[in-house]
């Protein structure tokens, strides 16, 4: 009898490779509509922050995915906890089934109904759910361990006192905070000492929830491995809090209306989080777009700061696009010149510009989203993501027409962010490759073996996605495979004595993209990590060192991209531990017991000053 790959990938499980814990943990899915259900639950929300003037669009009405909801509100994905963790009292829950709640939209936004703080909450974070699952084409995982039975992410909208908010991995929520309004600014409608609650700003929630996605997508990146794994994870949050914003029409119709089409008032949309700036002595909490949004890229910055050189590269190729693509309708309202005419901005044109504004918004947030498929799975740096962008938008529009990649390219060389290892910035350049040398088809993970719970975006369960894991494991550890997919081996040189654990396969789903002209594109998408540990010696402590490789195969079963980063590779030992020894890798690092350990998480260092900095905390 002949064997099967099967039995194969069996034999090698826990002697050339491992199965992450992560890879069967329970996908939790959103609501399945029945056929009579409707298509979506209209909910007003904050737009803004509740100082702003509802002539700026503070107050929209989103469009929610349908789910029958319990009091809280409590669904598939999200838990409100109606408790006020500061206070020590509990409010009533918001029940947004009762029908006359429901029939206008929800309950109405004011910050002294506690029922509405759920609602904000509730909204926010289904949304910017709704918006990953749409670019992503299939349902997420949480980075944290469900609690029995219960596999949603906790939302606390009253969860201290203090100007802050964090997502905690360790316990499934995300905790918003409230502090008081310190003396009077005259910029903000708020009285001195009014209390000014994180949950009811759009950019906060969003953001929050970002980080709670993001940590699902990527584990390891809450790892801070070098100097732009923390960034990365602020800017990227802020990109999404700020597209996500800037789909809503509404938002942006004021600023075009204010800056008479041209959006040279762009504090309006990419500033983040006003009244909660206030709070810390500053117009805003941070600007994606701000005077210093063009300062060069420095590995040795604070953490916040790279993450808003990110988010301003980014945003400045989105400008960019926008002046692109709405240059034909001033020139037609300008008779040619292009210079608007003095006077109010014809509602016609506003309305056509807003309209391309927002639609260009949500078209960046879902590029943005799709390039974390194709991001390596540890230690990320700003110029690889620059890498993911490009090709995650060259999979889906090879053509590019408007020069959507180019306009990213010169924001990021603007800024002096530059990928390693390529031979130039040209588009082709710097497009992930495929395998350097030919591999065959892994013909048991093409779409005609892979099992779904009905649909592409929901696997069958634990058992076919474990059989996925080993039969990738299998492959990518044969000896002749190992170095293709950033592995190593113990002995081998470049590792300089460090030992090399067995790799694991992190994480194995499908994606399903579909483009602007509609076609569909169905790839797999998965993550091999491997840990290796540096013994100490000469009067150097021992450290750990990441490496292993995202794969992504086509619907064939032929791999398509490997996107890796070996631990042995390109000085990387040298480089690890010089920033763990740097003054920014000390805010994380300490060495105990003659070994670099993490005393703290990542994300407790950003929060430790007690001002908002965002950002993935624990409590414990």
């Amino acid at each position: 009898m002949i064997r099967g790959h099967g039995d194969l990938a069996s034999d090698a499980l826990d002697r050339r490779y491992r199965v992450a814990a992560s890879v069967t943990r329970p996908t939790p899915g959103p609501y399945a509509r029945a056929a009579d259900d409707p298509l979506y639950r209209p909910l007003n929300v904050l737009t803004t922050d509740p100082s702003a003037s509802r002539l700026d669009g503070k107050v929209a009405c989103i469009e929610v995915p349908y789910e029958p909801l319990a009091p809280g509100p409590v669904g598939q994905l999200f838990k409100v906890d109606e408790h006020d963790y500061g206070q020590g009292v509990s409010y009533q829950k918001a029940d947004l089934d009762d029908v006359k709640t429901l029939l206008k939209g929800g309950y109405d936004p004011s910050a002294a109904d506690p029922r509405f703080h759920q609602q904000m909450v509730y909204a926010v974070c289904s949304s910017v759910y709704a918006s990953f699952r749409n670019a992503l084409g299939r349902h997420l995982s949480w980075g944290f361990t469900p609690r029995r039975d219960d596999h949603a992410l906790h939302l606390r909208p009253f969860g201290f006192q203090g100007p802050n908010a964090y997502y905690d991995k360790w316990e499934g929520c995300i905790s918003f905070g409230y502090a008081p309004m310190p003396g009077t600014t005259g910029a903000v409608r708020a009285l001195p000492g009014e209390t000014v609650f994180t949950c009811l700003s759009h950019d906060v929630v969003a953001h929050e929830v970002t980080h709670a996605l993001l940590d699902g997508l990527r584990w390891n990146f809450s790892i801070p491995t070098g100097p732009d794994v923390a960034g990365f994870h602020e800017g990227f949050a802020d990109l999404v809090a700020i597209f996500q914003r800037m789909s809503c029409k509404e938002v942006v119709n004021v600023a075009i209306r204010r800056s008479r089409g041209m959006l040279d008032d762009t504090r309006r949309l990419t500033g983040l989080a006003q009244q909660l700036g206030m709070v810390n002595g500053k117009p805003y909490l941070r600007d994606a777009l701000a005077e210093d949004s063009e300062q060069l890229y420095d590995p040795q910055a604070e953490s916040h700061e790279i993450g808003s050189i990110l988010a301003g590269a980014v945003c400045e190729a989105y400008l960019t696009v926008f002046r692109r693509k709405t240059a034909r309708y001033l020139r037609l309202a300008s008779h040619g010149s292009g210079i608007i005419p003095p006077g109010e901005l014809a509602y016609d044109l506003a309305d056509i510009l807003s309209g391309a504004a927002s639609r260009l918004a949500s078209q960046f947030l879902a590029l943005v989203i799709r390039a974390v498929d194709y991001c390596p799975p540890v230690d990320i740096h700003l110029g690889e993501f620059l890498r993911a962008l490009v090709t995650a938008d060259h999979d889906l529009v090879p053509d590019d027409p408007w020069a959507y990649r180019e306009a990213l390219i010169d924001a990021f060389m603007k800024r002096r962010i530059f990928p390693e290892h390529v031979s130039s910035l040209s588009e082709h350049a710097l497009l992930w490759r495929g395998p350097r040398r030919q591999l065959p088809a892994i013909t048991e993970l093409d779409f005609a073996h892979l099992r779904f719970n009905g649909d592409p975006a929901h696997p069958a369960g634990a058992q076919e996605l474990q059989r996925q894991a080993c039969v990738l494991g299998e492959f990518a550890t044969r000896p002749e495979h190992l170095r293709e997919f950033g592995l190593a081996t113990d002995g081998d040189p470049e590792l300089e004595g460090a030992t090399a654990q067995l790799p694991q396969v992190a994480s194995i789903r499908a994606s399903r993209r579909i483009g602007p002209d509609r076609q569909i594109v169905f790839d797999l998408v998965a993550e091999i990590t491997q840990r290796c540990m540096v013994p100490a010696r000469a009067g150097r402590p021992a450290y750990p060192v990441f490496g292993g490789s995202t794969v992504i195969l086509g619907p064939d079963g032929a791999i398509r991209y490997i996107v890796s980063k070996s631990a042995a590779g390109s000085d990387r030992l040298a480089r690890r531990l010089a920033f763990m020894a740097s003054p920014t890798g000390g805010k994380y690092w300490r060495v105990i017991h003659n070994r670099y350990a993490m005393e703290k998480s990542m994300f407790q260092v950003l929060h430790r000053n007690g001002e908002y900095r965002s950002g993935t905390g624990s409590t414990g």
